[in-house]
């Protein structure tokens, strides 16, 4: 609060009226050596010879007081109040953003509720016709033909390619230039994204891969025996609602509302892990959480891959077709299928990848595979070409017994996955 400049007093909004009433009689001073009375203004030492004229000055100077202290008051309460609008835009702003970041999360996985395979496919085919790359007889053939496939549950095989792994053994076992071994799958058919899962499906599209390769091996008839035939992507997505039910993996389940049917949601290496176990084929999710080699490499999950494909298979031969399946490869926002491993003179690995991204018109180039095997530049990946920050895979050896499924079902609330260092 102001204070009174004659006794130091607090005197506050009142300080005219407290100098009026206190120091009246102070507002006089000693006069000059002419006679003249002489008046000093106690605040800036003004002299006046008029009383009258020092009241009014004094006036001036509690007015421009309480005036200052007043406009000080009422700057302080604007820049509150500006401060406080500042605040509310900005976070006006950021929840805005906030809201319109997780729309996009979930068009990208697929969980905004616009619609799954069929409403995409039949999408597709409408704009196809529309830009005059179908004709309309096409496209009701097409759709009728989707229609039975998802009515039957079974993929309709329009964009499966087989006999791939055939040609790449019959190619290696001619080639002479840089490869010293090469280690490959069991025999496994191709499966390409359609227009009903481009851009989402890749997940499911390896699943049939793998699937593929089991169902050609008389080791799982018994556990596979409901599911003789490759599943369509509607299908899978039930069977994964069915591995939840069962207990699998509740917080992965949670993080889709239990429901994948219907949609466009992606799924990984935790759902195939799941659908797998769930069927009691034997699996281990294989998490490599950061790179183990310079500029952001991952040499260890070459080595895990070698040693899946050679362990049991140690023979002199260059070309070994093993018959070990093939392994499901998982990285942030794709995932391929490991069907095969080089070793190449100089000691350098190189893995074998199918991509759903592939088309069955390139993969079908495989099956004539030339001489200088330019055609192998689809399936190769050499260490510095997977620069991912982590990588999980999914590698299956085994069928489950009732037991050790129950077993492996409780222990998926828990922990799913194993990591390498």
């Amino acid at each position: 609060p102001p204070e009174c400049p004659f006794c130091g007093e607090a005197a506050g909004r009142e300080l005219e009226e407290h100098v009026r009433a206190r120091h009246g009689h102070l507002l006089g001073a000693p006069g000059t050596g002419n006679g003249e009375q002489l008046y000093e203004c106690p605040m800036c030492s003004l002299t006046c010879t008029n009383i009258q004229i020092l009241e009014e000055h004094v006036d001036l100077h509690l007015e421009e007081h309480n005036f200052s202290e007043g406009g000080n008051f009422r700057d302080l309460e604007l820049a509150q109040q500006l401060q406080t609008e500042e605040d509310e835009r900005q976070r006006s702003e950021e929840e805005k953003r906030e809201r319109e970041e997780f729309k996009k999360l979930q068009r990208q996985y697929g969980l905004d509720n616009s619609g799954g395979f069929k409403q995409q496919f039949l999408k597709n085919m409408e704009r196809e016709v529309d830009r005059g790359r179908m004709q309309p007889f096409d496209y009701h053939k097409r759709k009728a033909d989707m229609m039975e496939s998802l009515a039957s549950g079974i993929d309709d095989g329009k964009t499966k390619t087989s006999g791939v792994i055939e040609a790449l053994c019959k190619y290696y076992q001619n080639e002479n230039k840089d490869v010293r071994r090469v280690w490959l799958s069991a025999g496994v058919d191709h499966f390409h994204s359609s227009l009903g899962d481009r851009g989402w499906g890749c997940g499911y599209r390896n699943f049939q891969m793998l699937l593929s390769s089991l169902l050609q091996n008389s080791s799982y008839n018994d556990c596979l025996r409901d599911t003789a035939l490759i599943p369509s992507i509607p299908k899978i997505q039930s069977m994964i609602e069915d591995a939840w039910r069962e207990g699998f993996d509740p917080h992965g389940a949670s993080h889709f509302n239990n429901r994948l049917h219907g949609s466009k949601a992606w799924i990984g290496a935790c759902e195939i892990y799941s659908l797998l176990t769930s069927l009691r084929i034997k699996c281990q999710i294989i998490d490599f959480h950061k790179p183990t080699g310079p500029m952001g490499t991952h040499p260890r999950l070459f080595e895990w891959i070698l040693h899946y494909y050679s362990a049991d298979n140690e023979g002199g031969t260059k070309v070994v077709c093993t018959s070990k399946p093939p392994i499901y490869l998982q990285h942030q926002g794709h995932s391929r299928t490991v069907v095969g491993i080089e070793e190449k003179k100089n000691k350098s690995l190189c893995l074998l990848l199918f991509d759903p991204g592939c088309s069955s018109q390139e993969m079908q180039k495989l099956l004539k595979q030339n001489s200088d095997g330019t055609g192998l530049k689809l399936l190769r990946k050499f260490v510095g070409n997977l620069k991912e920050k982590q990588y999980q895979i999914v590698a299956v050896d085994g069928v489950l017994s009732l037991e050790e499924k129950a077993a492996r079902c409780l222990a998926s609330q828990v922990l799913t996955s194993e990591k390498i260092p």
